[in-house]
């Protein structure tokens, strides 16, 4: 998954129950008609939850109406579902309740058990401290990507050429003018001119 989908989606996440297969459930689900809206509740019992995690994740509720067995597929954290409400828990093997479409009556009763408002808190604060350790981890986890990106950002400078003290840079070296050289060559020449004579009188 390409990164800014995965942050995309993230952000849309929202804080549900334990949903498992087995359980019963009631969902409120908001319902648009027309310029009016309302909420509606579906109650049954779990028969699936998919794999998987984020805004793709459902889980499948099934119950009897007038004989007839009707369900639904729910995400997890679609906006037009308000809230999720455990009304029974039961403990099965299966990961998936299919079976349960063939049996009506007795036949398709659990074993279950009803959740009171002490096991509702419970679990609450279990999904809170749940909730606030994943979020000190993603944070532990941008900022070590923020750390990582600094750290390449980040271009060390050459060190500048150091010049020795003695030594004279090149731009600062005098050149003796063209004048200066033809003058010191004349005064060369007019002084062996002057020793020849002097050599010539002296014979």
């Amino acid at each position: 998954m390409h990164p800014t989908i995965e942050v995309i989606q993230r952000g849309n996440l929202k804080r549900i129950p334990e949903v498992k297969t087995g359980y019963t459930v009631e969902v409120s689900q908001k319902v648009t008609e027309g310029s009016k809206e309302r909420i509606q509740k579906f109650q049954g019992l779990v028969i699936k939850v998919s794999h998987g995690a984020g805004v793709e994740k459902t889980f499948t509720v099934r119950k009897i109406v007038e004989g007839i067995g009707v369900e639904k597929v729910f995400p997890f954290h679609s906006p037009n579902i308000t809230k999720i409400h455990v009304v029974k828990k039961a403990q099965v093997r299966r990961q998936k309740l299919y079976y349960m479409r063939e049996r009506f009556g007795k036949s398709a009763r659990l074993s279950e058990k009803h959740v009171t408002d002490e096991d509702r808190a419970a679990e609450e604060a279990k999904m809170e401290a749940f909730y606030a350790e994943a979020v000190k981890a993603e944070e532990k986890r941008l900022a070590e990507e923020a750390k990582k990106e600094q750290g390449v950002g980040e271009v060390s400078e050459p060190p500048a050429a150091e010049t020795p003290e003695d030594e004279t840079p090149e731009e600062e070296k005098t050149v003796a003018a063209p004048e200066e050289i033809v003058e010191k060559a004349d005064k060369e020449e007019k002084a062996e001119e002057e020793k020849a004579e002097e050599e010539k009188k002296e014979e």
